[in-house]
C-alpha cells in the first residue's frame, strides 16, 4: 500500500531518459529528492507558490551553535510536516561538524507512511563564518 501512496514525480535535477521524455524517479529515491527540494527551497523562492519551502534560509548569517541548531531542528519539522505528506517525522537531530565549523548536519528520521520502514537522510546546512 505504501508504495502505491508514493508514486512518482520528475526526477531533480530536471532530465531526459533514454527514450527523450522528462526522467521519472519514484519510490524512496522520490520521497529524498522531495525531502531535499523542500530543504533546499527558501519561502518566497517560487513565484507561483512564494510560501513553498523551509526557513532554514534564515540561518544562513547565524553562529554555528545551539541554539541555531534547535532553530534549524524546528524549521526542518514544520516544512516537512506541510509539505511533504508521505512520510512522518519521527526527529531532526543537528549537528555542527568538529572541523568544519560553520557546518551542520541536519539528521532527519522518517518513516513513510503506511510503512514501519524507519529512514533517515542527512542534509548539511552551511553558515556563514563570523570575521575574526
Amino acid at each position: 500500500m505504501a508504495e502505491k501512496f508514493i508514486g512518482q514525480g520528475w526526477r531533480f535535477p530536471l532530465g531526459t531518459d533514454a527514450s527523450g521524455s522528462i526522467a521519472l524517479s519514484g519510490d524512496d529515491r522520490d520521497l529524498e529528492q522531495a525531502i531535499r527540494l523542500i530543504l533546499a527551497t527558501a519561502p518566497g523562492e517560487r513565484p507561483m507558490r512564494p510560501e513553498f519551502g523551509c526557513g532554514i534560509h534564515n540561518y544562513v548569517f547565524a553562529p554555528a551553535d545551539a541554539t541555531t541548531a534547535g532553530r534549524l531542528s524546528v524549521e526542518v519539522k514544520r516544512a516537512l510536516g506541510f509539505w511533504e505528506p508521505r512520510i512522518t517525522v519521527k526527529s531532526v537531530d543537528v549537528s555542527i561538524d568538529e572541523y568544519a565549523r560553520n557546518t551542520l548536519y541536519i539528521d532527519i528520521h522518517y518513516e513513510k507512511k503506511g510503512s514501519y520502514d524507519p529512514r533517515n537522510l542527512v542534509f548539511p546546512f552551511y553558515v556563514i563564518p563570523e570575521e575574526d
